[in-house]
């Protein structure tokens, strides 16, 4: 067992391994003088030319920027609406709650030309929120379905001791609800985060300027810009990939306790 599982780790890391000196050979190594090896000679160059002369760097930070607010903004509303839809009682909260499963079912492809048209007539294309809008809005109902299988396990008895200790509505939500999610919050920012940071329809389509790309819509232009150089390529790919890499790398521990929380409830 340990062996295949040994073999099966090398199997998935193989594809990193190749991309991180896919990122460090010149046209002649990557075309086969040396495809699997490691690099002849390390051209550290290709990471400085992408970030120089490709504005990785740039659209790095657009795409941290667009990704960091649109997690902050879905999970705030997602929260709010879940406490209301499932601490509250009135009389539209189950469809209230239908409602915003319905995001679930609509593609986002077929989104792009009404949210477009949107977008132009409230003169937002070509800014970050051309992106952090859509991005929160999309990620909302799988955020609130998430949500909501944690929030339903809570005690309802919690708000009521809250609530006769003198603690108002809001306060309940910020004090008590709040930190019992912490589990969900892992969960619907690492959904959010990978939604966003790889997405590529919407800002390749609404984004039309080189100040507010992404890293998939710039590393889409760095192909055009280096067809016969690619080792500046991939170095963009590192550029894009490693974060997320980093990033499950610190918050393992957080996903797999959220995963184990939301299995074993009740």
């Amino acid at each position: 067992m340990y062996i295949f599982l040994g073999i099966w780790a090398l199997i998935n890391l193989f594809p990193i391994y190749f991309m991180f000196t896919f990122s460090l050979k010149s046209n002649e190594e990557i075309f086969g003088a040396n495809i699997v090896g490691l690099p002849r000679e390390w051209l550290w160059t290709n990471y400085t030319r992408a970030l120089g002369t490709g504005n990785m760097l740039l659209y790095f930070f657009n795409s941290l920027l667009v990704t960091t607010l649109a997690i902050a903004i879905s999970l705030f509303a997602a929260m709010m609406a879940t406490y209301a839809i499932t601490r509250i009682s009135w009389k539209l909260n189950k469809l209230t709650n239908a409602f915003f499963m319905l995001g679930l079912t609509i593609p986002i492809q077929a989104s792009i030309v009404p949210v477009y048209v949107v977008l132009s007539k409230l003169h937002w294309l070509n800014k970050y929120s051309t992106l952090i809008v859509p991005y929160s809005a999309f990620a909302l109902s799988m955020s609130i379905l998430i949500c909501t299988g944690f929030m339903v396990e809570i005690p309802y008895a919690l708000d009521e001791a809250a609530r006769i200790d003198g603690c108002s509505l809001t306060g309940t939500f910020f004090r008590i609800i709040l930190p019992l999610m912490k589990p969900a919050v892992s969960t619907v920012g690492v959904y959010s985060y990978l939604q966003c940071w790889n997405e590529f329809m919407f800002a390749n389509v609404f984004i039309s300027d080189s100040q507010h790309r992404t890293l998939p819509v710039g590393i889409k232009a760095l192909s055009g810009a280096y067809t016969t150089d690619w080792g500046p390529i991939g170095a963009a790919l590192c550029i894009a990939t490693f974060p997320t890499l980093i990033f499950y790398l610190f918050l393992s521990g957080k996903i797999q306790e959220s995963f184990i929380a939301g299995a074993v409830k009740g």
